[in-house]
């Protein structure tokens, strides 16, 4: 099976859902053990999480890589994945079920490899807002472990070392009720609200900028006001998302939002960012291993999305993004190259057959 073959058929589960990511799971499962490759299974919040081998135990380096099945809410036709020229279209295609698939792939390609260990992880909730229990966290706490982890999050098959943290607020903004014929009499809370969200733009945090960062990203991602069509709303709540630079610091930006008048924060979600030294010898012999494949120079960027990486961060393993190209992540019309499938798995392969070689390489260099 190709790269666009596995891809379509993931794209087909609608796994914005429990019931779909558990179907989805059971299809990659018996994939991979169809394939010789062992599966276990563990579970976080009743949903399955895998983790498949390849290579000896015991060997002296190990490679985590590292997927999730979990997409955000799609239309139907976004689950029937579609081709035109060298793009497939569908929800995940791109963040990240292209990826995934390629990585399935190369973990069944690497079952025989030698000197090296490779695990493939894969989680059912990196789309979620869940703060505690999360997959990606459960796999390490019960030994996914390794010497460096690679997730294969879309970074147009550059290498991520910097991404964003989360800090996102439920924010309540009150206002007065009135009659919806006079409106003139009330105070409308939920244009009071966007009125605030306008005003957290302008903070001085919002136009801050870091070496990889042009600036946080701020978006309002929910307003929940009114309950009746001819009445002035007293309340709203709004759920304003803060992707912030890795060296800015969530409390400090909870001070600044908490001093707009008519804005109380009360309730608040964070996940740090996730920084690795771009000079890591593991770093070094990824941008070797991807440089054949990627039409221009292979550099280390930032990536505005948060990252599962900071659970593999925490532990002390360092972590990248890494994955195929494509655009539309989250939008209506999602895709991913095909071509850049390919590439994907063969560079994936070529790392963690090479890493031996390399790292010796590296080691020779410092002595």
């Amino acid at each position: 099976m190709d790269e666009r073959a596995l891809t379509e058929q993931l794209i087909a589960y609608d796994t914005s859902g429990g019931e779909g990511i558990r179907r989805a799971a059971g299809f990659v499962r018996g994939w991979l053990e169809s394939r010789e490759v062992e599966v276990r299974e563990t579970h976080v919040r009743g949903l399955p999480v895998l983790v498949a081998d390849a290579g000896p135990e015991g060997a002296p380096t190990t490679v985590l890589l590292h997927g999730h099945l979990d997409v955000v809410p799609g239309f139907p036709e976004q689950f029937a994945p579609r081709v035109e020229g060298e793009r497939l279209y569908g929800r995940g295609a791109y963040d990240m079920k292209g990826g995934l698939a390629a990585l399935m792939l190369a973990i069944a390609d690497l079952q025989k490899v030698e000197g090296v260990r490779a695990r493939l992880g894969i989680v059912p909730d990196e789309e979620s807002e869940e703060e505690v229990e999360r997959g990606c966290d459960v796999l390490v706490e019960e030994g996914f472990k390794g010497d460096f982890a690679i997730t294969g999050e879309p970074t147009d098959m550059l290498v991520g070392v910097a991404a964003k943290g989360v800090f996102a607020m439920r924010i309540r903004v009150e206002g007065r009720a009135a009659h919806g014929a006079t409106p003139w009499l009330g105070e409308n809370a939920i244009l009071r609200a966007i009125e605030v969200f306008r005003q957290i733009e302008s903070l001085p945090f919002a136009g801050e900028s870091s070496e990889l960062f042009d600036r946080p990203s701020i978006n309002l991602g929910r307003i929940l006001g009114g309950d009746a069509l001819n009445k002035v709303p007293d309340a709203c709540v709004i759920d304003v998302d803060v992707r912030h630079l890795p060296e800015q610091v969530p409390e400090a930006i909870l001070g600044q939002v908490s001093s707009i008048e008519g804005a109380e924060v009360i309730s608040t979600f964070k996940r740090p960012p996730a920084l690795v030294d771009p000079q890591s010898p593991f770093v070094r012999a990824l941008c070797r291993a991807a440089s054949s494949h990627h039409p221009d120079e292979v550099t280390s960027v930032g990536r505005d999305g948060a990252s599962d990486a900071v659970s593999f961060l925490r532990a002390g393993i360092p972590a990248v993004e890494f994955g195929p190209t494509g655009a539309g992540h989250h939008g209506p019309e999602e895709w991913v190259s095909i071509p850049s499938l390919a590439s994907y798995r063969r560079t994936i392969t070529e790392f963690v057959r090479s890493l031996p070689s390399a790292l010796g390489a590296e080691e020779g260099q410092r002595t």
